[in-house]
Parts: C-alpha cells; structure tokens; sequence
C-alpha cells in the first residue's frame, strides 16, 4: 500500500488524540511506520477513539501532550520525533464554538499551522508535511456546483474564516521558504468533506449527537435536517491524505511541483445529501430509534452554511485518487462500529468479544480491500 512509503518512516501526527488523528495513526502502525503524536488530552465523554487505538502504538516519548498556540513545545517536538514526514491535523474543529472562542480558534488553526512550518523550517531537513484544513475554507456563496482548490478562500464564521487563513499561511511558507531542490520540504494541504466513522464523540456535530441521544434512549433532535454536507467516512480521506504524503516523498523534482499544493478529498457527487437524510440511514440500525426535527425552533442560531460541496477531479487528474465506499457503506460501516462500542460499554463482561480496537482494524482491512477491488492505485 502507498507504494510501501509509510514502513519505517518516523511519522508525526498533531492531533492524534482526536478522532481522525486516531485512525491515522492505528492506519500508520499498520504500515509499518514508527508513530509520534503531539496533541492536548483526549475528550472526556464516552471512552476516546484515542484510547481504543492507544495500547502498543506509542513508544516512550513519543505520546505528547502541549498547547499548538505554543511555539516552543511544537518546535521541541518536532526535533525530538525528527519526523520523515509530518500530518499536521490538530485543531479546534467546531462551528459552534469558534463563535465562542474566535481567537482561540484563530490562533490555534491559523497561528498554530505557522508554529508547525516554523519548527519544519528552523529544523532545516527534509520532510514531507501534509496541513489538513477543511471544505469550509472556500468562500461559501451556497452555489450548485462544487467547489475547486483554485476557488476563492473565505469564510462567515469565525471556524471557516481560521481554516482558510491556515490554507494562506501554508501556501506563503512553501513560496517563501520551502524551496523543493534546496530544501527538501515538500508541503501541502487537503481539504476533506464532512467525514463520518466510529469513534467521533465532539459537541455539536450529527454522528456524536445521534450517538449520545440512542445511548440513553432518546430521540435525536436535528437542527437543520435539510442542509447538505458531503459526507465521507474517516478513511476515504485518510487515504487521501497518506496517498498524497507518499507521492509528494517518492516524486522527482518536476512531479513534486504540482503535488506541493492543495487538493480536495470529497466523496462522489452522489453522497452529497440531507442532513435528515444522514440521520434516517444512521438511526435504522438501532431499534427504536428516531429523530425530531428542530428547524422551526432555531432562532438567532449562528450561521451555518446550507449547501456545501467539494470538487475532487484535481485528486483523480495528479493522484489517480477516487473514494471507494458509497454514502450508504459509509453511513453503514460508522452505525456498526458504535453498536459494537454500546454492546461492549453494556456488556456483563467487556471485552468478551472482538475488541474495538481489531473491530476498526478490520475496517481499515475491508477499505483496502474495496479500494483493491475498484483498482485505487495506492492499494496496488
């Protein structure tokens, strides 16, 4: 897989105690790659994707915990784990509460991506680094079509506003410092859809929600069921990001200059879909569940976005890269790893069965094994 890049390879991930930073890493150990993390603590509610992943991946070390906003700590991580290549995912990743705490989110996302390509800089050898920001980095005008990585950058809320500063703060890093023939630093970025997959437990997002209203026995209330997210599970864009990551580390000096730049990783146009949508397919594998529509209640509610969309024939053009589970396999394979998770937390004796940590395992084995099937390059 990934042109067997990843084996060996000292790899970095900021964010790994959040839910995407979680399945990079169990993917990487996987690979063969030797996993650091820098991050703040795990959340509290619900045993952490982290902690499911956590038992044998990290060596003394290589477990980090400090504050992104802090130059200093990212800069002394960065030369202790002296990373062949770094996935930068660390964030603060809310809507909601970017609205609260915007110049927390600002420096965390924008200041804190600067801090990452500082200490890359400062420590002067090669490295592959790949920022991951998000699909609410485009200036949202709610069109039909989708939205392309030349698109102009923007944002309405203080969340989409930082995502697309961190994009502008790596594009003039890698103009301004990271020279591919003098340097070796090769960066780019990747911009995901709305992503989906066991193990996400944050405040104010439809999966988490849901999770916590079937938990104890309650109907899930849905603020706006009729906005539209493309919607993909976790490891369609991890694919992405770790297929970009080797071709940016095993290309020549001409091929790196197309790759050290942004790229979309959505799902097909058609799992493009409703929010009430997403929550029908979901709730139907958990007996008795259901949901309520609350958009008649919303008043003086912040401003989300009602359409979004992601162009992703850039991926497909340099990278060969297509998604390989349909919006119904994604949605199923999410609701069946947090069925496992309540069985084993309502379990007489936890752990009786196939672990959660083997259950995703698995998962990640039966991706590879469709994306095989349909012929994705980074699986030959």
């Amino acid at each position: 897989m990934f042109a067997d890049y990843y084996n060996g390879k000292r790899v970095l991930v900021t964010g790994h105690t959040g839910f995407k930073g979680a399945w990079l890493a169990l993917w990487l150990q996987q690979l063969g790659s030797k996993v650091a993390g820098f991050s703040l603590d795990p959340p509290d509610p619900f045993p952490s994707l982290y902690e499911v992943v956590r038992p044998g991946l990290y060596a003394d070390g290589s477990d980090l915990r400090a504050d992104l906003r802090d130059a200093a700590a990212v800069a002394r991580a960065v030369d202790a784990v002296d990373p062949d290549i770094i996935f930068h995912l660390a964030a603060q990743s809310l809507v909601r509460k970017s609205y609260e705490d915007p110049i927390g989110t600002f420096q965390t996302n924008a200041v804190g991506t600067a801090h990452v390509l500082e200490a890359v800089r400062h420590r002067g050898k090669p490295c592959v680094v790949v920022i991951v920001t998000s699909d609410k980095c485009y200036e949202n005008r709610e069109w039909e079509h989708a939205y392309r990585e030349n698109d102009a950058l923007g944002g309405h809320d203080p969340y989409a506003m930082s995502k697309a500063a961190s994009e502008l703060v790596t594009a003039s890093w890698r103009r301004s410092y990271f020279n591919l023939t003098k340097t070796g630093i090769r960066v780019a970025s990747a911009r995901a859809g709305n992503v989906i997959g066991g193990g996400d437990m944050a405040a104010d997002r439809i999966i988490p929600d849901c999770v916590r209203a079937l938990a104890q026995g309650q109907r899930v209330a849905v603020r706006k069921p009729m906005a539209t997210r493309p919607w993909q599970h976790v490891l369609e864009c991890l694919s992405g990001y770790l297929w970009l990551g080797s071709r940016l580390g095993l290309a020549g000096a001409a091929e790196a200059e197309l790759l050290a730049s942004a790229f979309n990783f959505g799902p097909n146009p058609n799992a493009n879909r409703a929010v009430g949508e997403l929550v029908s397919k979901f709730v139907d594998y958990f007996p008795g569940g259901g949901w309520d529509d609350l958009s008649h209640q919303q008043r003086g509610e912040p401003h989300e976005a009602s359409r979004l969309n992601l162009a992703i024939e850039k991926a497909g053009a340099l990278l060969g890269w297509f998604p390989a589970w349909t919006f119904e396999e994604s949605v199923r394979q999410t609701a069946i790893w947090y069925r496992r998770q309540l069985e084993e937390m309502n379990a007489a004796t936890p752990g009786s069965g196939v672990g959660l940590r083997e259950f995703s395992q698995q998962q990640i084995s039966d991706y590879v094994a469709e994306a095989g099937r349909l012929g994705s390059p980074w699986q030959r």
